[in-house]
């Protein structure tokens, strides 16, 4: 019946479990005796305002403040704040290392892939993109696990060639810990469209250990590849449920790049709850 239904938590409220792996990632911060001023708002609701902006997309000086999350200009500072103290790498890292010591993650093979997006405020890491009529855009170069779980994503110009960014992709994947022995970085395979077809950077993959899979230009489509790198795609689908994601509005990259990181971050952890 309609009056038994439990009503679905808010995808901004952060549960127990995760913020459990997110504090300790937090900096701490002492607060002055001698001239305390302001309280510090909580870490926990300033990370829910942020969660706020990334899922709805709004803009920071329109968040609600009955939310109790701070105000749009708090959660801008701490996650400026956070990004400069490497947290979101870091959060990555961990909960990637909680998916392999959960079997949930194949290395046997990867799938890379790159996606435009436009940036109406330019700034650094912007180009004019060759695919939306010479706009100033943005390009997330991203990698997969041979399931779609990202590894590592990326942030260029708009102007900037696939290819060029395969080698600075593959080195970006974190050592990912989770089992016994040396972590694990470098997948087995990796997985290109046309756009990765060149010898040169095939020589490169292999000096990294990894055996290139990619797919050669003017060949009929139909070859196979796309039956398992289908899933670099998807994962650009789910990055894009984040509305924050879908346009780049913010002028400093490296904000823009902790929004990219905590939505791979998010996207791993729901992996994580569906093992439970």
């Amino acid at each position: 019946m309609r009056g038994c239904e439990v009503a679905r938590p808010k995808p901004w409220n952060v549960e127990d479990e995760l913020w459990a792996v997110i504090e300790p990632l937090l900096p701490k911060v002492e607060r002055r005796t001698h001239h305390p001023g302001r309280k510090r708002h909580p870490d926990r609701l300033v990370f829910q305002g942020i969660l706020f902006v990334l899922h709805t997309g709004i803009a920071w000086e329109h968040l609600p403040q009955e939310l109790g999350f701070g105000s749009g200009m708090t959660c801008w500072r701490r996650l400026a704040e956070w990004t400069e103290a490497g947290v979101w790498p870091r959060l990555h890292e961990t909960l990637l290392a909680k998916l392999r010591s959960s079997d949930a993650l194949d290395f046997s093979r990867a799938a890379v892939d790159g996606s435009h997006i436009r940036a109406f405020k330019r700034g650094a890491k912007t180009g004019r993109s060759p695919v939306d009529r010479g706009r100033t855009g943005s390009k997330r170069h991203l990698i997969t696990d041979a399931t779609g779980i990202p590894l590592a994503v990326t942030l260029t110009g708009g102007n900037r060639n696939d290819v060029t960014q395969l080698i600075p992709l593959l080195q970006t994947v974190p050592p990912v810990r989770g089992k016994r022995g040396r972590p694990r970085r470098r997948p087995d395979v990796v997985l290109g469209d046309r756009g990765y077809d060149h010898d040169k950077y095939r020589h490169l993959v292999r000096g990294l250990g990894v055996k290139p899979l990619i797919a050669r230009r003017g060949t009929e489509h139909g070859s196979g590849l796309g039956t398992q790198r289908w899933v670099v795609e998807r994962t650009f689908a789910h990055l894009h449920w984040f509305r924050r994601l879908r346009i780049r509005w913010e002028i400093r990259d490296d904000v823009h790049e902790a929004f990219l990181s905590l939505g791979c971050s998010l996207i791993c952890w729901r992996k994580l709850c569906s093992l439970r």
